[in-house]
């Protein structure tokens, strides 16, 4: 149950105060009582907007807007009685007493999710097995199958699991010997975990912008902040889109600098036919939850050199040798994967092709229904790209994106699991000693100003998607209206 504030209005209140209440609350709806606390009625947005229509005024009492056969319960009903009472008209339900009076209300708490594991495969046979055997440590046969099927799919040769998509970053740049007084290059709009693992390996992060259209680095843009320093450029293939690897290479080749590909949200992506990873002298994936293929935590680092994996795989293991035990030859980190974690990695491999023809599948019945909404930008493919789509994000216009965060709370209390995208890194108050007194990142901030992941769980129907359509079309409406009253 919840609490009254900022939801109640009186029926001797203007339909002006109505709309700052729904406005504060981002529950789409309000309701109305007289002086004894006593519930009169609902009252929506899309009622409000119905009456002004009307030609009703702002001046009015909400008494000529209200809805006042609204649905409601007993605040003594039991949770089966409230949960079988929603349905898709009734998403906010008031709770009273025996004399009609407002003592608190429910919303629907089931998600649309924005991305959740699927684990109906041989998960549970595989962890049977590593129990019954004992093996459920970083020692057993599920690692080393793990990489060879995964090394299979992306068509990488050296391939070593680790226990995050971070910890392979911060591996990757130990194994490039990164140290401290080098500069790496990377996006500003990113996840955190690349620029972290920079800053721990004690080089310094150069920020540069990103592309409008991909929200990859744009690589127009990276030349400018090469210098003498730099050691390497991080390439993020953004919420599954590609980078332009094939100008990237030619600077990296050009200037003789490294490359990491943080592939953690594009497992399934290609560029120029090639999975990426394939591309950098390291590249990276992540096998968080909320990836295309999970193991709950855990990562794969991907090399172009064996060299290079032979020294990541002693690197892992704490610096000890192979061939004696005990005996270190660096100064290591423990980032190995389990046992237990890797088999529910095999398992996941076995269902890739799946997981990612289901994402497609997903991407096309948002296309279809979305492309009718003229204030959304769709995500694309842009070059010679498969982009695995790891989160569909849209793009509002200037109209609408002031509305932004309103929008995400408001879909998330109608219980569709929207989010904004990654704050840009020179927002936020850790990095920013690591940025030139010039810096400007303008796409950086329109995107972040603009951008909303949409849920992109493999379970999401053509149903969720004709109810978001409905929901997004129904802001549009009530934003422009608002805007011309207010």
């Amino acid at each position: 149950m919840n609490k009254l504030k900022n939801i109640v209005v009186t029926e001797n209140d203007k339909i002006s105060k109505a709309l700052k209440v729904i406005n504060l609350n981002s529950l789409g709806a309000c309701f109305v009582v007289d002086h004894n606390n006593t519930l009169k009625g609902v009252l929506t947005d899309g009622d409000i907007r119905r009456g002004l229509i009307k030609r009703y005024s702002l001046n009015d009492s909400v008494i000529n807007f209200l809805n006042k056969k609204c649905f409601y319960l007993n605040f003594k009903c039991n949770k089966s009685t409230i949960a079988k009472s929603f349905n898709n008209k009734i998403r906010l339900i008031p709770l009273v007493d025996k004399k009609k009076k407002l003592i608190s209300y429910v919303t629907d708490k089931s998600k649309i999710s924005l991305a959740k594991p699927v684990l109906d495969g041989n998960e549970f046979k595989y962890l049977n097995e590593c129990i019954n055997t004992g093996w459920i440590s970083s020692t057993g046969k599920f690692v080393k199958i793990f990489e060879k099927k995964f090394s299979n799919f992306t068509k990488i040769k050296h391939c070593l699991a680790v226990s995050s998509g971070t910890t392979a970053l911060q591996l990757a740049l130990k194994t490039l010997n990164i140290k401290y007084g080098d500069e790496v290059i990377v996006p500003n709009l990113t996840f955190a975990s690349p620029v972290n693992a920079v800053i721990h390996s004690g080089a310094k992060p150069v920020f540069v912008d990103v592309n409008e259209n991909t929200y990859c680095i744009d690589e127009t843009l990276i030349e400018k902040k090469i210098t003498k320093k730099t050691k390497a450029i991080i390439v993020v293939h953004l919420y599954g889109h590609p980078s332009n690897m094939t100008r990237i290479l030619n600077i990296a080749k050009k200037r003789k600098i490294k490359i990491i590909e943080d592939c953690a949200e594009a497992l399934g992506s290609y560029y120029r036919k090639k999975h990426v990873g394939r591309f950098g002298d390291v590249s990276t994936f992540s096998f968080f939850g909320n990836k295309l293929i999970t193991t709950g935590e855990g990562g794969m680092i991907c090399f172009k050199s064996k060299i290079h994996r032979d020294k990541a795989e002693i690197l892992r293991d704490h610096g000890m040798s192979k061939n004696l035990k005990y005996w270190h030859e660096e100064i290591g980190f423990n980032f190995r994967l389990t046992n237990l974690q890797s088999a529910i990695g095999c398992a996941q491999m076995e269902r890739i092709k799946w997981f990612i023809k289901n994402k497609l599948y997903l991407v096309k019945n948002y296309n279809s229904k979305l492309s009718k909404l003229d204030f959304l930008t769709l995500p694309g493919e842009y070059g010679p790209v498969n982009n695995s789509y790891w989160l569909y994000t849209i793009k509002l216009n200037k109209d609408l994106s002031k509305y932004k965060n309103r929008i995400i709370k408001e879909l998330n209390f109608y219980g569709i699991e929207a989010r904004q995208i990654f704050f840009p890194m020179s927002l936020m108050r850790p990095y920013k000693k690591y940025l030139n007194k010039n810096d400007k990142f303008p796409v950086s901030l329109k995107l972040f100003n603009h951008s909303i992941s949409l849920p992109s769980a493999y379970d999401v129907k053509k149903s969720d998607i004709s109810k978001i359509y409905e929901y997004l079309s129904k802001f549009k409406n009530t934003f422009i209206i608002q805007k011309k009253y207010l």
